[in-house]
This record gives structure tokens, C-alpha cells and sequence, in this order.
């Protein structure tokens, strides 16, 4: 038995939650993923995977084999990274996962990442707020970009850095179109905004979750008219119909050359949420994770990946 291998087909069956996908995404048949996996639970003398018709979950035990196996793992790849790496040229895969509304930032984070690194390979996931933390926590992502508020929600120890604040805006099409591209309108209040015709984040999203509150608080119940998990349809729903949206300002910095769309500030309340990087506590960072950090750590990468856009912060 490759224990290694076997190791990385518990993993795959833990991410997939299904016999048959694990073993697709490993590459093998599925009969061979599965007497890998009793050759596992003969190795240690437990059973591990709970079996039904369909994949049921882990036992206790198999929880336990599971998480020394992610931890395996991760040793195992920075050892791989470690030693094809020079002194002071990192090399090798660092997995980045963001929210949604963070996209834009942590796509221009990993351009500039690579450009510094070219040995490093970015692989950057857009994952909801759960998945980001459940990402950390197995070790199958390195490094995540969210909400920093939402840090105590598991028993994952976690870092931040700190990196910029989300204000809102209401997105919606200008009476005439401005040949300087979107422009940014007279601020307006949420209690305005909730009477409006409006394409949201679906309930599940992190996002939609503040949006919400911030109405609540305003007095009002918004009810969208469209809603959506994919931040392009925010933006393509506002620009083709009659639609509103509430968008932080990263994203709107992303519709900043059309014309016909503007941008007002959403005021009382005030709604301010912190984002930041966040990173497993209580592992040993890979020399690209390490690279990644630094670039995180300067505030001149911010200004650099958001000098073309003004919308950011104000």
C-alpha cells in the first residue's frame, strides 16, 4: 500500500463527499479508491469511512485519521517545496480562496504575487464565507481573503491581516451616460435604496447577510427581484435592465468604464466591514505561502492593485 496515495483519496473523498467523484479527481477507478480506503482501515485497524449506498461520512476514528492526513499532506507539499527551492526563490502552488466581493483585489493580490515570484503558481478560488473557513481548517486552501469578523465562528485557530474596509454603494443605470465612464452619484439612504427594484447576493452569501441587517436597521424589508451567487450577474443585471444593486466598492471599481452606470454612497447607517487576509494558526507555512504573507503585509501592494479605482474605500 502507497500510504500517501491512500491518504490523498481519504482527502478527496472528504472534499467530494462522493465515491465516485473522489475517485475521478484522483484519477483512479472506483473500485481502486475504495480498496485503498479498506486498506487504510486495515493498516490502522479501525474502520474510517461510514458505508452505506452512498458515501455517509467518516467515523470518530476515521475523523481522526482524516485530519492527521490533511496535516500529512501539508507537510509532505512543503517538504516537496523546500527542497525545489533556492534560498531565496520560493517555488510551488499556493491555494488562495476569497468571497465574492473580494474577487478583484485578490486577483490583482496574485498577479502581483507571481510577477515578484515566478516560481509560484496562484490558484485562486472564489469560495462562500463557510468555505473559505472550512477551507482553512482541512488545510486544502493556504490563505483566504473574507471577513475577518467571522474568525471566532470554529475552533480553527486563525491569523488576519488586516487589509481594507467594504463601503456600499447602490449600482444603477445614469439618466445620461458619462463619456468619463461610471461616475459616483449624491449619497442615499438605505431606506431609499430597499424601495428599489434590486438584484442581491443569494440569502446564503456572507454578503447578503450584511445588506440585510444594514435594511433591517434602516427600517425597511427589501425584497429582490433577481438574486444571484455570481457577482458578474450583479453588475451585467444592472446593466441590461431596469435593476438595481448593492455593491461594495471593490466591486464597483470593476464597472468603472462604463458610462452608463452610476454609483451612489449608501448612508444611514454607516456600513463599514473589515477584510482581510487569514491564514491556519497553528501550521508551517510553505516558502510561497511565506512569499504571499510578506506581499500581504505591505500596504504599498493595495494601493498599487487599486490606484486605477477610487471606489474602493470612499
Amino acid at each position: 500500500m502507497n500510504l500517501l496515495s491512500s491518504l490523498r483519496y481519504l482527502v478527496a473523498l472528504h472534499e467530494h463527499r462522493h465515491f465516485g467523484r473522489a475517485a475521478q479527481a484522483c484519477h483512479i477507478t472506483q473500485p481502486a479508491l475504495s480498496n485503498a480506503l479498506r486498506a487504510l482501515e486495515t493498516e490502522f485497524g479501525v474502520v474510517i469511512v461510514k458505508r452505506n449506498r452512498a458515501f455517509a461520512g467518516f467515523t470518530p476514528e476515521g475523523e481522526r485519521v482524516l485530519a492527521s492526513a490533511q496535516r500529512m499532506l501539508h507537510e509532505h507539499a512543503i517538504l516537496q517545496q523546500e527542497l525545489g527551492s533556492q534560498t531565496d526563490v520560493p517555488q510551488g502552488a499556493v491555494r488562495i480562496g476569497a468571497v465574492p466581493t473580494a474577487m478583484p483585489i485578490v486577483a490583482r493580490f496574485a498577479a502581483l504575487l507571481q510577477t515578484r515570484h515566478a516560481g509560484i503558481r496562484p490558484a485562486v478560488l472564489s469560495m462562500s464565507s463557510d468555505e473559505l473557513e472550512q477551507g482553512l481548517a482541512d488545510l486544502s486552501i493556504d490563505l483566504a481573503l473574507g471577513y475577518t469578523e467571522r474568525m471566532g465562528l470554529r475552533d480553527t485557530r486563525l491569523v488576519a491581516w488586516p487589509q481594507y474596509t467594504e463601503h456600499y454603494f447602490l449600482l444603477r443605470r445614469a439618466t445620461h451616460t458619462h463619456p468619463q465612464g461610471l461616475q459616483r452619484g449624491p449619497a442615499m439612504t438605505w431606506q431609499e435604496a430597499g424601495r428599489l427594484p434590486l438584484c442581491l447576493l443569494t440569502p446564503d452569501m456572507h454578503n447578503r447577510k450584511i445588506v440585510d441587517a444594514a435594511f433591517t436597521s434602516a427600517g425597511v424589508w427589501a425584497q429582490p427581484v433577481i438574486e444571484t451567487n455570481s457577482i458578474l450577474t450583479l453588475a451585467l443585471s444592472v446593466l441590461a435592465g431596469s435593476v438595481c444593486s448593492v455593491m461594495p466598492g471593490a466591486l464597483v471599481g470593476t464597472v468603472r468604464a462604463y458610462g452608463e452606470l452610476e454609483a451612489l454612497p449608501l448612508a444611514s447607517p454607516e456600513v463599514q466591514t473589515p477584510i482581510g487576509f487569514m491564514s491556519h494558526a497553528a501550521t508551517r507555512p510553505s516558502r510561497a505561502l511565506q512569499a504571499a504573507l510578506t506581499l500581504a503585509q505591505e500596504p504599498a501592494w493595495l494601493h498599487q492593485a487599486t490606484a486605477h479605482s477610487g471606489l474602493l474605500t470612499l
